[in-house]
């Protein structure tokens, strides 16, 4: 998954991206200091695995991972290429969701780009430089497509006419996203690549200590769908220069139950409805794998292997805490936790599973 960091330019966005992949994005107090995009593949650690993997006695453990990418700060006018607008842009629209980071923290030492500090403004700026983006894209389509449509092509007619409303809710500000395709054209928002399609998750970058979301972002988030989190990403960068037993104190200290990388990750997985699913066994890797939600065991099959999957047979599967429980896959099927299941099982959040296959 390929998730990009937006917001305004000194919104924390690279302070953050660092704390959280460890790497040492450039940071400076001014704007425009990334230029290119930074990018760092983070594994994601889930404490059910280890569990699992100390049980059965694996031989190690994988763990998925989630690719960061640090994408330079937005201004007003970047739609028209203003701060090298287009070429963010651009990287924005390789990514599967955004972590919009707003600023709302009270620090004086930090330059704001419009020389004050208000979150819902900086919000605005964003979202309409991406409907903007959109709206040009899709215009740029539609003409395209409605040519194609005259021929009676009915793909073309019915995306035509979604082009058509689409178009309609951009220039009204409303996002890609409230304006789905139809079934006959279901395709089309993958085609397009709108911007604001894209699933969001609003981290609120915060005071140190506070790990409250302001109710402005959060009732704006809730509003267009979308999931926030606050995150102080000050802190976050202090707490990673420490070792992972003293930054745990220093958590504990401020009453933070989790690390910033953890509550990022738990909102961006959040955002596409994934369930971690996993496979382990004596003497082999343990590993943690992701899948959309409402996918089968044989969609399951294809994430470990395609070769697996075009020879599926059936699933042995059970549930990671009964697993635990019944001390392993013997007690699991004396129990009768441990099951058999067909390529259409639907995975569940924390299944243990064993795919039997014909090579």
């Amino acid at each position: 998954m390929k998730v990009g960091i937006v917001g305004m330019p000194n919104a924390g966005k690279s302070s953050l991206f660092s704390a959280l992949t460890g790497a040492a994005a450039e940071a400076a107090n001014y704007p425009f200091t990334t230029i290119e995009p930074n990018i760092a593949v983070v594994p994601v650690e889930d404490d059910r695995l280890t569990q699992v993997a100390e049980l059965v006695k694996a031989s190690k453990i994988v763990w998925d991972t989630i690719a960061f990418h640090d994408i330079a700060g937005l201004v007003a006018g970047a739609s028209k290429g203003e701060g090298l607008g287009n070429k963010f842009l651009a990287n924005i629209r390789e990514t599967d969701a955004l972590v919009h980071v707003v600023r709302a923290h009270q620090d004086d030492s930090i330059i704001h780009p419009e020389g004050r500090v208000d979150p819902l403004a900086d919000i605005s700026t964003i979202e309409t430089e991406l409907i903007y983006a959109d709206l040009e894209q899709a215009e740029r389509r539609y003409e395209r497509v409605a040519k194609t449509a005259k021929s009676g092509d009915k793909h073309a007619i019915a995306e035509a006419a979604w082009l058509g409303r689409l178009i309609e809710a951009l220039q009204s500000g409303q996002p890609a996203r409230n304006v789905p395709p139809p079934d006959d054209a279901a395709d089309a928002q993958v085609l397009l690549g709108s911007l604001t399609a894209k699933p969001v998750l609003f981290v609120a970058n915060v005071d140190e200590g506070s790990s409250e979301v302001p109710p402005a972002i959060a009732e704006h988030a809730a509003a267009q769908g979308a999931q926030a989190v606050a995150v102080s990403a000050r802190l976050e960068s202090e707490l990673g220069d420490l070792s992972d037993e003293e930054a745990a104190e220093m958590r504990a200290d401020l009453g933070l139950a989790e690390s910033g990388l953890q509550t990022v990750v738990r909102g961006a997985f959040a955002l596409l409805e994934l369930v971690a699913f996993f496979t382990a066994g004596e003497d082999k890797p343990a590993q943690c794998w992701h899948l959309r939600r409402g996918l089968s065991a044989w969609h399951a099959a294809g994430q470990i292997h395609s070769d697996i999957q075009k020879g599926f047979v059936r699933a042995e599967v059970v549930s990671w805490d009964a697993l635990i429980k019944f001390g392993g896959y013997g007690g699991a099927r004396e129990n009768a936790a441990l099951r058999l299941e067909g390529r259409d099982y639907v995975i569940q959040d924390g299944d243990v599973i064993t795919v039997k296959f014909t090579p």
